[in-house]
């Protein structure tokens, strides 16, 4: 296990957010910050410091992927037609990690970045083991036979704290979920407001 996974309600501490939406999440009953500094009184924050953190944000909610990979992915976003924010989201989503967990297969965006690891997802009827490969249109993406019973993923399914989307036909009866659309920022479930456009003012200062 990384030290990126061990430290994950950390990194709600550290933003005062449930980035989540999870019941266990420290900041339900500590909305300050860690360490002996963290109820202290803190300033007006800077034009950096606002995109800084939603840049932290965003990067937080899909498993916390290393600023390279992520800014791999705004380069990308940049070169694309259109809003260079919502390409950005468009491009997170389409992350196969992030369709397992939108799809409810596993309950964080953490487990499904290890449950994508370890090969029990299959693309096409084809395994794949990449967490960030990316998903395109009217791809299916399905658990395989063998994991189809594990009790992570029974109990995934019947979470009732958050919905699969619209851009994501999922059938829990079959294990298999269908990417049937590249979504924008408004059709995102986020539990917190994300700021993608800060995100890309920060990387185009």
């Amino acid at each position: 296990m990384t030290k990126r996974h061990e430290a994950k309600y950390k990194i709600d501490r550290r933003l005062g957010q449930n980035l989540w939406g999870r019941p266990k999440s420290p900041v339900n009953k500590r909305e300050y910050g860690p360490g002996q500094h963290g109820q202290r009184r803190k300033g007006k924050t800077s034009d950096f410091g606002t995109q800084l953190k939603a840049k932290q944000k965003l990067k937080g909610y899909y498993g916390n992927i290393s600023e390279k990979q992520f800014n791999k992915v705004y380069q990308e976003a940049t070169r694309m037609k259109g809003d260079a924010s919502e390409n950005l989201i468009g491009l997170l989503e389409r992350r196969l990690d992030a369709v397992v967990y939108r799809s409810k297969f596993v309950p964080t965006v953490f487990a499904a970045r290890q449950f994508v690891n370890h090969g029990h997802v299959l693309v096409n009827g084809r395994r794949v083991n990449v967490p960030s490969y990316r998903v395109k249109v009217g791809d299916v993406v399905e658990v395989k036979a063998a994991s189809k019973q594990a009790v992570t993923v029974l109990e995934s399914v019947s979470l009732a704290e958050r919905d699969v989307p619209d851009y994501i036909e999922a059938d829990h009866t079959k294990m298999v979920a269908k990417f049937a659309r590249v979504p924008g920022l408004s059709d995102v479930p986020y539990p917190t407001q994300m700021e993608p456009n800060l995100v890309v003012e920060f990387y185009s200062r």
